[in-house]
């Protein structure tokens, strides 16, 4: 016998029962600090506390549940309506307050943990994150669909994007090594060491990042410490004048073999933001260092 309208208005109703009954489970997902984060029921309001984060958030589905964002925060273009709580130094306590979240997504190296430790101790959830490695993103995207129940999204998200690095990985595997100095910005100069999520893509496209033994996170280097480290290239977007700016401050540097080396600008928002487009700042990295191995050919 053929299900009528009845059966199959019950069965939709089942359907939504079910959906819902999974929607109000209590969850639980472990962070960067080894901190389990326990939501009663999957997170509707959200707060971000850096750019990168409302990104992750828009690709895991999460987009339409961000109450408020850091300043700076403009992409997808969605999420520049969306009011604004401070920066990654300074948050507008008073505003998060208002804007009454249920989840607060942080930055565990960009964000004070006095202001997270300040936000959880007025009783807020916050998951805090620090991707270091290219494989920290798809992590973090499922983390995000987890505790928003968007997972089939953020999965989607999480797929494409490891398939991407994938393929990049298997070009790139085996290319000459090239020593490789990364600017983040111009004064002071700052680099990445290899526990930078940068050095990873560097490393991904055959480079070798000449600071990764450095201590610090994002170094403070001297022209002098360049000239020792003896790179063969170098790559940035750190310079307030754009592309422009970066290539003649080398080429005007007052060390000749500085103004010999070949630069390259990679765009900041593309490799400096923890986000899924970092597939595409990596691909700008490893066309640059392809030329430079094709014009010593």
């Amino acid at each position: 016998m053929r299900p009528g309208p009845a059966h199959s208005r019950r069965g939709v109703v089942a359907a939504l029962l079910v959906c819902a009954a999974a929607a109000a489970q209590p969850i639980t997902v472990t962070d960067d600090r080894g901190k389990a984060v326990a939501l009663a029921a999957p997170a509707q309001r959200i707060v971000t506390l850096a750019p990168s984060l409302a990104e992750l958030a828009f690709a895991a589905g999460a987009g339409e549940k961000l109450v408020g964002v850091a300043r700076y925060t403009d992409f997808p273009p969605a999420a520049r309506g969306i009011p604004q709580i401070g920066d990654a130094a300074r948050v507008d306590f008073e505003r998060i307050v208002a804007l009454k979240p249920d989840l607060i997504l942080a930055w565990k190296s960009g964000n004070p943990a006095a202001d997270v430790a300040r936000l959880e101790s007025l009783g807020y959830r916050a998951f805090v994150s620090e991707p270091a490695r290219l494989a920290d993103i798809p992590r973090l995207l499922r983390a995000i669909g987890a505790l928003a129940a968007t997972t089939p999204v953020a999965e989607r998200a999480a797929s494409e994007y490891i398939n991407n690095i994938n393929r990049l990985s298997n070009e790139y595997a085996g290319r000459r090594r090239l020593r490789v100095f990364y600017q983040i910005w111009h004064q002071p100069l700052l680099t990445v060491n290899g526990a930078h999520l940068i050095s990873d893509v560097i490393a991904l496209c055959g480079g070798e990042n000449v600071f990764a033994d450095v201590a610090q996170l994002t170094p403070n280097v001297s022209l002098e410490a360049v000239i020792a480290a003896r790179p063969e290239v170098i790559l940035g977007g750190g310079s307030a004048g754009g592309e422009q700016a970066l290539v003649s401050q080398w080429r005007e540097s007052p060390i000749d073999a500085l103004r010999k080396l070949p630069v390259f600008y990679i765009d900041p928002d593309l490799i400096q933001r923890q986000t899924p487009r970092i597939v595409d700042g990596a691909k700008a990295v490893c066309a640059a260092l392809d030329r430079v191995r094709n014009n010593r050919r």
